[in-house]
C-alpha cells in the first residue's frame, strides 16, 4: 500500500527505531510510548486491521504474540505488560495496517476497567 505509514517504515522510507525483522514480521519502537516500553509487532504483508484475519492468518498471528512475548522480555517487561490490537474507528485505529502494541516497563499500567 503506497500511502500507508507501516509500509512506508517496513520498506525503509521512514526511519524507525527497530528491534526486530524476519522475512514476515517486523518490529519497532512506537514514537509516542504510553511507558517505558512500548513497540509494535507488524506483519510485512499489509493487513488493514484484524477485521480482515481469517484462519488463514492463525499461524502468522501466533508468531506475532510469541515474538512480542519474547521481546517484550529482551526489553525489560520481566513483571509483565499489556498486548493492544486496536481495530477499527471505535477501536481507536490510527494506523490501518494490523499491529500489535506491546507496553510495559517498571510503570504500573491502569487498569482497564472500573471496578
Amino acid at each position: 500500500m503506497d500511502d500507508c505509514l507501516f509500509c512506508k517504515i517496513i520498506a525503509g522510507a521512514i526511519p524507525c527505531r527497530k528491534i526486530y525483522e524476519n522475512e514476515d514480521i517486523f518490529a519497532f519502537h512506537d514514537i509516542h510510548p504510553a511507558a517505558p516500553v512500548h513497540f509494535m509487532v507488524i506483519p510485512k504483508r499489509h493487513i488493514a486491521s484484524l477485521v480482515e484475519v481469517d484462519l488463514s492468518h492463525q499461524a502468522l498471528l501466533g508468531t506475532m504474540l510469541a515474538l512480542g512475548s519474547k521481546l517484550a522480555l529482551e526489553q525489560g517487561c520481566g513483571d509483565g505488560w499489556r498486548t493492544v490490537i486496536n481495530t477499527g474507528r471505535v477501536g481507536r485505529q490510527e494506523v490501518y495496517h494490523l499491529h500489535m502494541h506491546f507496553i510495559g516497563g517498571e510503570k504500573v499500567l491502569p487498569g482497564m476497567t472500573k471496578r
